[in-house]
């Protein structure tokens, strides 16, 4: 049979990376894995024995397509808690996990042929999701004095039907405050596009809290998961904050394409969104392994990085040291026993001589990669 030309997306190279760790571990060797953006952590407790005690007397069949009411009613207390913004549940759809919503999204919000603005460096399935969709991806190079964050004079003379922005982004970890994504918003609205806001890493950030879109306006997209601060990446569930207007429209798409999110993960989530305790242990873990990682990283010799104010990445420029960032990514592997991502997974034009760096690990991990990194920099300095 033939493939199809939508099929005809590029890899996700990390997916690769994680592949090539998995087979020196196989063989025997260590591997500190800086590579993924996944918790080290389990599931909450209370989000595994809620499970534990749904598993005893429910069938766990399907859920009605836009979730569990209870889920997306404490989904929307959330937004109370956290941003001060008063949400109607109706507005929220859970999700099979933040991939479903950008599909649910993008499906239902632009039609085939329509373009979506994004920032390069960005997160990679974007592109691949939106080609397969049969839409065009327009990435704008984000400019290192803008912390590689799109403003809207990077925008001006770009036509674009959508505008897709993440804060804290993948991968630089870099956060818009409420002014510029104001802006950004703006330059959309004023153009007729739609907005989407990819809001993954909030709740992991360190200095600063992340302002959602929601608290700028109402008519906006966002898409957000519980892979990552609640710690729950293989359970596969996320959720859509969209505006009344678009409901119907995700929802008969949900119904079509996912007739539900796993129902499981649903019991799940509900208990785990109010294990604070364990949630915010985790947060500290991380803001411990950032600062490692920020002293680490320059006195090994990868001082050039963009400041990460939230999620748990470190990208740096290492054009200076190579200009094949995939080779140089596999030679730290083989030489270091250290998984890194090249940087062309999340910027093809610029990212041969970009690497990303997680701390998403224990503690003690970070700490051992990091002595890797510095005595393999040192070893490559001396020959």
């Amino acid at each position: 049979m033939q493939n199809s030309r939508r099929g005809a997306v590029d890899p996700f190279i990390v997916m690769d990376v994680m592949e090539a760790a998995r087979q020196a571990e196989e063989s025997g060797r260590s591997v500190i894995h800086m590579e993924v953006g996944q918790p080290g952590t389990a599931a909450p407790a209370a989000a595994r024995d809620a499970l534990t005690r749904a598993m005893a007397d429910d069938p766990l069949g399907y859920t009605v397509a836009l979730g569990l009411p209870a889920l997306r009613q404490r989904i929307a207390r959330l937004y109370g808690d956290w941003y001060g913004v008063d949400l109607d549940p109706a507005r929220v759809v859970v999700t099979p996990g933040s991939s479903g919503g950008f599909i649910l999204a993008f499906s239902a919000l632009f039609d085939a042929g329509q373009t979506v603005a994004l920032g390069r460096p960005g997160y990679p399935s974007y592109r691949q999701i939106l080609r397969a969709l049969d839409l065009q991806p327009v990435e704008v190079a984000a400019r290192e004095e803008n912390r590689l964050q799109l403003t809207p004079e990077d925008l001006e003379g770009v036509a674009y039907d959508g505008l897709l922005m993440a804060s804290p982004a993948n991968p630089t970890g870099t956060m818009l405050d409420r002014d510029a994504l104001a802006a950004l918003i703006g330059h959309a609205q004023a153009r007729g596009a739609s907005f989407l806001s990819d809001e993954i890493y909030h709740g992991l950030e360190y200095d600063q809290r992340a302002v959602s879109a929601l608290e700028v306006s109402d008519d906006v997209c966002v898409i957000n998961s519980f892979s990552k601060y609640f710690s729950m990446t293989g359970w596969r569930v996320g959720w859509l904050v969209v505006p009344e207007a678009n409901l119907r429209q995700v929802e008969r798409l949900a119904q079509n394409l996912f007739i539900c999110a796993p129902h499981a993960a649903q019991v799940a989530a509900l208990a785990a969104m109010d294990a604070t305790d364990e949630l915010e242990a985790n947060r500290a873990v991380y803001a411990r392994n950032r600062a490692l990682m920020l002293d680490g990283l320059p006195k090994a010799g990868f001082d050039r990085i963009a400041p990460p104010d939230g999620a748990f990445y470190v990208y740096a420029d290492v054009s200076h040291l190579t200009d094949d960032s995939r080779a140089f990514a596999r030679q730290i592997l083989d030489e270091a026993g250290v998984a890194v991502t090249p940087g062309l997974d999340f910027d093809p034009d610029r990212g041969a001589g970009t690497l990303r760096f997680s701390y998403a690990r224990a503690t003690a991990d970070i700490e051992e990669g990091l002595a890797r990194l510095a005595r393999f920099m040192q070893a490559r300095r001396e020959t």
